[in-house]
């Protein structure tokens, strides 16, 4: 029988090959693995049972944040939740080679605060978009990102993979999201007109889409931003359109997504746009259809 150890190795191999994990995907798997299997001191499976998980979760449970103690946190029940999905995903794979261990429906998921948007106005989302307003090659680029990441909610990693040979002459544009799928988003008439004044104005040959210019540059290429360098620009032009909230890349996806539902767009088309893999993910964002849920009552509900 193949330890532990061993089986980790694989089931790691198998979620990058077979499942198309990213990298970091499974590099935090790989963190979340051996602190569990570090803890339970096994290898093994079969020795995997409720009394040493549920130990680990106790565990977990009491692990503070940061170096000072007396500033630090308890771990977040949904950092919790990364730890037992990456135990059940292991469990699953063992069970499916006929390995015997727990079966991974032992492991309940924490139960957590229902997520919330901290979304801005459409008013303070047209100041945004507005923000960068000079003729220079920096504010050309600034604009495209902005208009962009509204135009198609792209996530800030599929943004930064862009290359410069877009084609804007099409509504549309295939992106290879997590997971290495391929989902088609559409770019708007004003994404498209702020992206062709940038591109006209870039002298340099670098192939993706965004790269530093002016004062970024440090060496003498203009390098491909990252998705540090896009929070950073996005949060700076919030600032400068006086928006007090924190306004992140990620932010713009949800403002895409609430945008869409609330002008009547069904949640598995929005699902699809996102390209997020499970529609739970997407329900999130249902809360925007509340008022249009009040509405109908309003209007069709018999007052007796």
């Amino acid at each position: 029988m193949s330890s532990l150890k061993a089986l980790k190795q694989q089931f790691l191999e198998y979620i990058e090959i077979e499942r198309g994990r990213s990298v970091k995907t499974v590099e935090n798997y790989d963190h979340y693995l051996t602190r569990f299997l570090g803890f339970i001191k096994t290898d093994n499976p079969a020795e995997i049972k409720d009394e040493p998980v549920r130990q680990f979760r106790l565990w977990l449970n009491r692990q503070l944040t940061g170096h000072d103690k007396a500033k630090s946190e308890t771990l977040s029940k949904k950092t919790q939740n990364y730890y037992l999905i990456a135990i059940r995903a292991f469990l699953k794979y063992l069970a499916r080679h006929e390995i015997k261990t727990l079966p991974s429906e032992r492991i309940e998921l924490a139960k957590t605060g229902e997520r919330s948007l901290d979304l801005i106005t459409g008013v303070e989302l047209s100041r945004l978009l507005d923000a960068p307003n000079g003729t220079d090659l920096k504010s050309l680029r600034d604009k495209s990102i902005l208009e962009l990441l509204f135009s198609t909610g792209l996530r800030v990693s599929e943004l930064c993979s862009l290359t410069s040979d877009i084609d804007l002459n099409s509504d549309e544009l295939s992106i290879r999201g997590k997971g290495g799928k391929i989902r088609v988003v559409f770019i708007s008439d004003e994404a498209k007109k702020a992206v062709k004044a940038y591109l006209t104005a870039r002298k340099d040959m670098n192939d993706a889409l965004f790269v530093h210019v002016g004062k970024e540059i440090v060496k003498k290429e203009a390098n491909p931003l990252n998705k540090r360098t896009v929070e950073r620009i996005v949060k700076q032009y919030a600032i400068k359109a006086g928006i007090s909230k924190k306004v992140t890349p990620h932010t713009m996806r949800h403002l895409f997504a609430t945008d869409l539902l609330s002008n009547g767009a069904d949640l598995r088309s929005v699902q699809a746009l996102l390209g997020h893999s499970s529609i739970i993910t997407t329900q999130i964002y249902t809360h925007v259809t509340d008022k249009h849920l009040r509405d109908i009552h309003k209007k069709y509900h018999s007052k007796g």
